[in-house]
């Protein structure tokens, strides 16, 4: 597994991370002791960065990662949380005191004095350009509570926006073969201010596997039900807000030019990986197999040409206009 500077932190982690939003049991049942598991297998084949956040399970996706770490002391590990949804979503909530609430309450969940990565989790956009939030962070810092502070962001303007910030380590995007807009200004930006990408939703939530069909149903708790429309959070989180029947057909299409050494799945997460600019991209596992499976994109090779170009072809015919230029 090759191993990136993650930014600003100047800490070393996996070109492929785990994403932990599944461990927490929103979208599906998921038991400690599997989710204790997947951690294992993920650590076992390389994967040295953890994301999460105090809203995954209210708690419970942290919880599981301190146990975790706890088990396991002399793993190199860093572990990212993010803060700010457990409240209203208004700006003025995004202040000192509520930080230090919602970190303390992290680090007790993560059983740390001090955590490695505190992410912004996709506050509003008034937030990017107030002064005395990162001022406040940057307290936290300087206390000793926090060791990095960085943002989660739906839109590119947040990013550019966060990226400008002097201290700001790392910025959090949705980026995979159906969202290629990071790639305009966002990962230019980030390289040139030395400020660590870390992708999400690298799989399109599964629509990239090419295992689904248009009649594929999902449970009700499920957010690629309850959510397809935006109707609960932003519409991007879910299927990368794509239409899920165009994304379907788009995926068997890329499906088909996958190296012959990998699936997919694997094929789109390294897809992810080899854009330059990117630190980590963190693809969730609900399995021991899924997590073996994930890291080992981390360890392909360059993918073939063919695979390139159909990404930027089908892109422009299917997701164009309607994702990217409204993104």
């Amino acid at each position: 597994m090759e191993q990136r500077i993650l930014g600003r932190t100047g800490r070393t982690v996996s070109t492929v991370g785990l994403g932990t939003w599944q461990l927490g049991a929103d979208w599906g049942a998921v038991s400690e002791d599997e989710a204790l598991a997947v951690l294992d297998a993920s650590a076992e084949a390389g994967v040295t960065f953890f994301d999460t956040a105090d809203v995954y399970g209210d708690g419970r996706s942290e919880a599981i990662i301190g146990r975790f770490r706890a088990a396991n002391p002399d793993l190199p590990l860093t572990v990212a949380t993010k803060m700010g949804r457990r409240a209203e979503q208004l700006p003025e909530n995004y202040v000192l005191q509520n930080f230090r609430d919602w970190t303390d309450r992290s680090r007790r969940n993560l059983g740390v004095d001090r955590l490695d990565l505190v992410q912004l989790h996709c506050p509003p956009t008034p937030v990017f350009h107030s002064d005395e939030v990162f001022d406040a962070l940057d307290t936290l810092v300087d206390d000793g509570a926090i060791a990095n502070y960085g943002v989660s962001v739906e839109e590119a303007d947040q990013a550019l926006a966060a990226i400008a910030r002097p201290r700001m380590a790392t910025v959090q995007i949705i980026l995979n073969a159906f969202r290629l807009k990071p790639l305009d200004r966002v990962l230019p930006a980030a390289i040139e201010a030395g400020v660590g990408i870390i992708a999400r939703v690298p799989l399109a939530s599964g629509l990239l596997t090419a295992r689904y069909s248009a009649d594929t149903e999902f449970a009700a708790d499920d957010h690629r039900t309850f959510n397809r429309h935006g109707e609960a959070f932003d519409v991007g989180e879910t299927f990368a807000g794509v239409d899920y029947a165009d994304g379907v057909r788009a995926a068997r299409e890329l499906a088909a030019l996958a190296p012959d050494a990998a699936t997919p799945a694997q094929a789109a997460i390294a897809w992810v990986a080899q854009q330059s600019g990117v630190s980590s991209v963190i693809p969730g596992a609900r399995s021991v197999a899924q997590a073996q499976a994930n890291a080992a994109a981390g360890s392909l090779g360059p993918l073939p040409e063919a695979y390139l170009q159909r990404v930027t072809e089908l892109y422009d015919v299917n997701f164009r206009a309607t994702v990217h230029d409204r993104w």
